[in-house]
């Protein structure tokens, strides 16, 4: 069996499947039960100063966007900081530690950008017993308008300086926590380790508006009439989070710092998918909200038969395995080609393929022979660029071929296979394939 015992910045937990800071860890009973359902640890919903309460809305707290058959693709909360006293979460903190004491549990903390209130609030909560704390720079509503979260986030030199505060002040791994909200996140990364941080997670919420209300011209959620932008989380910002934490994985300025990796993590695969970009642990929140805590049960289990399968004996075979691969645009080899391939056997004549190449790619399909719908790629038209894969609803219908290194077609200058290079021969032109029956 693979070993999936996770070991981040001397963090240990029996798997790396972490609950990120969100309303799935607000309180003892939640953690609790994400812990009796397998997750190996939990970062607890952030932490703010004994100061003035934090009061959430009292109405909708979440916009959505939704895929064809209703899946849920993508959530967008305006929920603030835990609003429930100091206190009590640290008290609850500290039972559920006692009673965990193989899990993972981290405190995520927010307040003002000020020293003391960070001197102040970091014994309190190393007295709990976690095993770490994770620095909120990512929240980009409600509380970044008070100068906090992303509001930090964004300013290098802001997260420089209060991860030094807290490297001073705690025995405590820190971890900060980036905002996707900026142009390059390698800025804040590169802040974060010149501070001292013991390692970044990534991504927090995306700024956004999921939706409008045309009946009253309000953005949703719609509290009373008004809305606000949100922060915008779950499978559709997947692909978004994979660049940056592979992004920070491969520059040289943050090669080697530890990254926990967040952003629409659902199956075992896309935990496998961060993991091979240089994250050394995945966060969940999303996945949790949709399915409830025991969707980690098939995260551990798909990821271990997985690694079973391909003969991956721990996390450390798969973490960064990727990143090598990652390069810039150009550095691709310009001289490699591939071409669609259409199985006959699988194809259901929908025609998808067709209509996407001939109205916005390459007119490279064919759709009739001798009057017969038919598709088949055109290979000395095709270049290559995979949309009829991606359009098609049957799996593995088209495929992508690679070709050995060819000649040089003189009428479109391109190369090609040389078997084709005459598309007067071509076995895919419909006149050749005629002039052939004749």
């Amino acid at each position: 069996m693979a070993d999936l015992r996770n070991n981040f910045v001397g963090i240990k937990s029996p798997n790396p499947f972490w609950l990120a800071s969100a309303p799935p860890t607000d309180k003892a009973y939640n953690v609790e039960r994400a812990f009796r359902a397998g997750w190996g640890g939990v970062v607890w919903k952030t932490l703010g100063s004994e100061g003035p309460p934090v009061v959430n809305v009292n109405g909708p707290r979440y916009g959505a966007i939704w895929g064809a058959d209703r899946r849920l693709l993508g959530l967008n909360n305006i929920e603030l900081i835990t609003d429930r006293p100091l206190q009590i979460n640290l008290q609850e903190m500290k039972q559920v530690k006692m009673n965990w004491p193989d899990r993972a549990l981290i405190a995520s903390i927010m307040v003002p950008c000020v020293e003391e209130e960070w001197k102040a609030i970091l014994p309190l909560v190393e007295e709990t017993g976690a095993d770490g704390i994770e620095l909120n720079f990512g929240c980009p509503h409600g509380m970044s308008e008070r100068g906090m979260g992303a509001a930090v986030g964004q300013v290098p030199e802001y997260i420089e300086m209060v991860v030094r505060w807290c490297k001073q002040y705690t025995r405590m791994p820190v971890i900060t926590k980036l905002t996707p909200n900026i142009t390059d996140i390698r800025k804040p990364a590169r802040a974060a380790k010149a501070g001292g941080t013991d390692a970044v997670s990534l991504i927090n919420t995306i700024n956004s508006i999921v939706s409008v209300d045309l009946d009253n011209w309000a953005p949703n959620p719609t509290v009373d009439g008004k809305g606000t932008h949100g922060g915008y989380c779950g499978p559709a910002v997947k692909p978004i989070a994979l660049n940056m934490v592979a992004e920070i994985a491969r520059d040289p300025e943050t090669y080697g710092l530890p990254i926990s990796g967040i952003g629409g993590v659902t199956t075992w695969r896309d935990a496998a998918e961060f993991l091979a970009l240089g994250a050394g642990n995945v966060q969940v929140c999303t996945a949790a909200m949709t399915y409830g805590f025991k969707i980690v049960q098939e995260m551990i289990t798909g990821l271990s038969d997985w690694m079973d399968e391909k003969g991956h004996r721990s996390l450390d075979d798969i973490t960064g395995r990727a990143v090598p691969n990652v390069t810039d645009w150009q550095y691709l080899n310009l001289n490699y080609v591939a071409k669609a391939h259409i199985d006959q056997d699988a194809c259901i004549k929908c025609g998808r393929c067709h209509i996407a190449c001939e109205d916005t790619s390459h007119q490279a399909i064919t759709h009739l022979v001798d009057g017969v719908r038919h598709f088949e790629v055109m290979e000395d038209e095709c270049v290559g660029c995979n949309l009829c894969v991606n359009v098609c609803p049957v799996e593995n219908c088209i495929t992508m071929v690679p070709l050995a290194a060819g000649v040089m077609d003189q009428r479109t200058g391109r190369t090609v296979d040389p078997r084709y290079a005459n598309w007067t021969t071509h076995p895919n032109n419909p006149m050749a394939q005629k002039q052939a029956a004749e």
